[in-house]
């Protein structure tokens, strides 16, 4: 597994299949669309793949993941159990968001407060429930989060050893982050290529 400063030894040119892991609210969709935008890649939210009106899962969900997966380019977040083998086999590079339990719960807090308030669309037109509902709803996304919050730690780092292709860097906190686009940077600034 490598950390944010070791450079990416096993692909000659930068990723072009791209996953990042984390906890709800650890900051994947963010980190996913910074580095598709610096790669010149198509970002797709998983979520607004899995979502349908009213919150209901929709039909054509696995689907969507086969179409995404199979385009030559992409950066996507590793979640939803049964589409990550699939996603982990065919993606080049996945980056691991594995902050202490403080940052990701307190970003995951801050975040739903702030979609809630201002109402803020997610998918499909999907809005977060109210914030009362932490109390009564045992799916709410912050009782989620906390429930989950090392689902990631004996997973990902099986990943390698499944499947041998795969880069994983693992991010212990948002410096880390910081500090690998910025690497990321001068090699795009170089002129650096995006794999064959």
């Amino acid at each position: 597994m490598l950390s944010a400063t070791d450079p990416l030894p096993r692909l000659p040119r930068l990723p072009r299949r791209m996953l990042v892991a984390g906890v709800s609210g650890s900051g994947k969709t963010s980190l996913a669309a910074r580095t598709a935008t610096l790669l010149g890649i198509p970002h797709t939210e998983l979520d607004s793949l899995f979502h349908g009106p009213n919150w209901e899962p929709r039909a054509d969900f696995a689907a969507d993941v086969e179409r995404l997966t199979a385009a030559p380019s992409w950066v996507t977040e590793w979640q939803y159990s049964a589409m990550r083998p699939l996603l982990a086999q065919r993606a080049d590079t996945l980056l691991w968001l594995d902050f202490p339990v403080p940052v990701s719960m307190g970003r995951l807090i801050r975040r739903t407060v702030r979609r809630r308030r201002r109402r803020v669309e997610l998918w499909n037109g999907n809005f977060e429930g109210p914030l009362w509902s932490i109390f009564n709803n045992p799916d709410h996304i912050i009782r989620w989060g906390w429930r989950t919050r090392h689902s990631l730690r004996k997973v990902v780092p099986e990943l390698e050893h499944e499947h041998p292709g795969l880069q994983v860097v693992r991010f212990s906190g948002p410096k880390d982050v910081e500090v690998w686009i910025g690497m990321l940077e001068r090699r795009v600034a170089s002129g650096e290529q995006l794999q064959p």
